[in-house]
């Protein structure tokens, strides 16, 4: 099939993309690695009359790691952040949840900020910002604003952006030193969107789970935020003798707040099933990767 027909624009800084944006309102829309949004243009998912083409617009194209903040700009693509040691190192759950998206080919043109914009169910990036507590930075001709990860999310892809507004940069805080970092997902091939996934953060010091942070994908409308399953976790001892139970207490609550569709590649109950192997198997990677705090 072939796209419809639409009017494209390639602006060459932030300013003119925004009021190209302004102009086009509710038919505008931005393309920065296409992934997603070709072949939805090509399967008449989407019919935006005007496409506005932001690859051409260095400001946006930048990783930067401050003393307790990762930023990444609007064109840094998923092959960036897996050639950054800051990132291997500091935010190693992103870089763990990036060398499962697709194929070489699509994480050289895909970018963070799209996937993120894109907001799929199953899609690594969305989720993993969540249990990071990340924000998003969403600006217009009206100015910017920052929203978290948990608000920017507004459904089965769709996000709480307004006409003319676009995601200029998202935001990872540091985890604290020592944090245990895990991301594990199923996918029925290599380079499929996973059926479910699970990106855990825990905060461990002198035995005990001072911090939980537990994000599900691949459930519903946009990542799961466990927080019943991180109440759980959060005052327990974490050791040999009591993770495994207390891990399973949690995965139990996972699968008791979940509410996965039902499609053509698994049904609910697979997926809750899922949901709760994939957190006991993430938190036991996590704990197992604590340390120095």
């Amino acid at each position: 099939m072939k796209a419809p027909w639409f009017e494209y624009q390639a602006p060459r800084t932030l300013e003119e993309a925004l009021e190209t944006l302004r102009n086009a309102g509710e038919d505008g829309r931005v393309l920065s690695g296409g992934q997603s949004l070709m072949p939805m243009l090509n399967m008449r998912i989407a019919a935006p009359t005007h496409l506005v083409d932001i690859n051409r617009i260095d400001a946006l194209n930048h990783l930067t790691v401050e003393s307790d903040t990762l930023r990444l700009g609007a064109l840094v693509r998923h092959a960036d952040v897996l050639r950054s040691k800051n990132i291997r190192e500091g935010w190693s759950l992103l870089a763990e949840a990036t060398t499962q998206i697709a194929h070489i080919a699509i994480r050289n043109r895909g970018t963070v900020c799209g996937s993120i914009s894109h907001n799929d169910p199953a899609a690594e990036h969305p989720g993993v910002l969540a249990a990071y507590d990340g924000t998003v930075v969403i600006a217009s001709t009206e100015g910017t604003r920052e929203v978290s990860a948990e608000e920017f999310s507004d459904g089965m892809m769709s996000t709480i952006l307004e006409p003319g507004e676009m995601v200029t940069e998202v935001r990872y805080p540091r985890p604290a030193p020592g944090a245990g970092q895990a991301f594990v997902e199923y996918a029925r091939r290599l380079g499929d969107f996973a059926i479910a996934g699970v990106a855990a953060i825990l905060e461990v010091r002198n035995g005990t789970c001072e911090r939980a942070r537990l994000t599900i994908i691949g459930m519903g409308d946009g990542p799961f935020r466990a927080a019943g399953a991180e109440d759980i976790l959060t005052g327990e001892t974490l050791d040999a003798s009591t993770s495994a139970e207390i891990f399973a207490a949690a995965s139990a609550k996972v699968m008791d707040e979940v509410d996965p569709a039902e499609d053509i590649h698994a049904s609910s109950g697979y997926r809750r099933h899922l949901a709760g192997v994939l957190t006991k198997r993430a938190l036991a990677t996590a704990l197992a990767r604590t340390g120095g705090m």
